[in-house]
Order: C-alpha cells, then sequence, then structure tokens
C-alpha cells in the first residue's frame, strides 16, 4: 500500500466528514471501526498511533491477544458470527457485541456480562437483504428479538446492524441501508429502540460503499481494506 495506514485514516476521516456535510449530518455522531481481523497488534498499535480508537475484530483468540498487547486506549467491536461458547471472553474483551442475532446468543451474553458484572453493549444483527450466506435475523422477526432482549438486564441494546448481500456497485447497497434505517425508525415508533431517549447507532457500510451507508443514516462504519490494504 503506497500510503501509511495514518494517511489512510486521514483520507477515510476526511471523506466521511464530508459525506456528513454533503447530507446535513454532523460528522461527530459518525464512528469509524477499523476492521483488523487478520492484521496483527503492530497495525492496531500503528493505527491507535494516528489517532484510531474504535477496531473491529471477528475471532475470538485473534482478539484476545491483540487486548493483551494493544493496551486500554483502544476499544474493540465483535463484527463475527459469535457462538455461545465464546460468550465468557467476549464480554470480557469487546466494548460491544455489533452482531446478536438469536435469543440463545444474546441470553448466554447476558449470563456472562452478570459474572463480569458488566453491562454489555449489544446491536441486533439483521440479514435485511435475505441473504442466505448471511447471519441475522429477518427483518420481520427482529421486533419480537428485540422485545425478548430488552427483558436481559445486562444487555444494553444499542440499535441494529447488517451485512446487506456483496455488490461490487455500491449505489446496490443503497436500498438495504434505507431499509435498516426505516426499520430502526419503525423500532423507535414502537418504543423498542431509543429508549430513555437514547441516539440509536446503525452500523452498515464497509470499505466500498461507506459513503452511501452514511447517506442513508450509519452512525457507524466498518472500514478494513481501505485502511490497511488487502487482509495476509
Amino acid at each position: 500500500m503506497s500510503q501509511t495506514i495514518a494517511e489512510q485514516l486521514n483520507t477515510i476521516n476526511n471523506t466521511i466528514a464530508r459525506t456528513a456535510e454533503r447530507c446535513g449530518r454532523q460528522a461527530d455522531k459518525i464512528r469509524l471501526v477499523a476492521v483488523s481481523k487478520k492484521f496483527p497488534s503492530s497495525v492496531v498499535q500503528e493505527a491507535s498511533a494516528a489517532g484510531q480508537t474504535l477496531f473491529g475484530e471477528n475471532y475470538i483468540q485473534e482478539a484476545s491477544q491483540k487486548h493483551d498487547e494493544c493496551g486500554s486506549d483502544v476499544d474493540f467491536h465483535f463484527i463475527g458470527h459469535l457462538q455461545t461458547n465464546k460468550t465468557r471472553l467476549a464480554c470480557q474483551l469487546f466494548q460491544m457485541i455489533e452482531t446478536v442475532d438469536r435469543l440463545k446468543l444474546a441470553k448466554a451474553l447476558n449470563k456472562q456480562a452478570i459474572n463480569c458484572d458488566k453491562a454489555l453493549n449489544i446491536l441486533i444483527q439483521v440479514n435485511i437483504g435475505r441473504d442466505p450466506k448471511k447471519s441475522g435475523v429477518l427483518p420481520e422477526q427482529a421486533s419480537q428479538l428485540i422485545q425478548d432482549v430488552l427483558q436481559l438486564p445486562q444487555l444494553s441494546l444499542q440499535g441494529l446492524m447488517t451485512m446487506p448481500p456483496f455488490s461490487s456497485d455500491p449505489e446496490e447497497s443503497r436500498i438495504h441501508f434505507r431499509a435498516l434505517r426505516l426499520l430502526s425508525e419503525d423500532l423507535q415508533e414502537k418504543g423498542l429502540l431509543g429508549q430513555k431517549n437514547q441516539p440509536v447507532e446503525l452500523s452498515m457500510g464497509m470499505s466500498n460503499d461507506y459513503t452511501v451507508a452514511i447517506e442513508e443514516g450509519a452512525t457507524l462504519v466498518r472500514v478494513g481494506t481501505a485502511i490497511f490494504g488487502t487482509r495476509p
């Protein structure tokens, strides 16, 4: 990669700011999740030295090593498919679990959060594009899952997350990002999201389509290759 990680981060943060301004949003309401999976801790440390504080990881053991080596200056979000037998470590390592898609997983996380004496931030992953290759609750089932999750006292529901079907054309993702935003608005009207006037997080958009996601309301964008290059 010809540019340094610091230079790439600067480019992306400037793009986020310009995109937010263009669509009448506040740039400081949009957070960048630097997806560091499969990269070594040294890469996270380099990005952290450049001012990046939030990182996304898919694998528990890999994240555990980075958590130990990168210190308290960084926060990690879990953005992969989480097995219930990994919830103890997940609860200890991550500031947020973005991929809660079933009640069994939510209950396991709640149990471990009790053991950790921690209020664990979560997002509900929605398979908004009904892609059989993707995880996530179907949109019409999200309301019931959220009602059940709200009964689990150690889980703090922050919003929704999605990964639409892959397309090389970012505009093809727009319909899915818009659908997630509209679903979140419907759930807010029902009192299931944004309780106590809490802002609702929408995690959507990756390296090739994060500007479209911002235009459609993303508050978290998950960008990896545009920062770190091709994964090893």
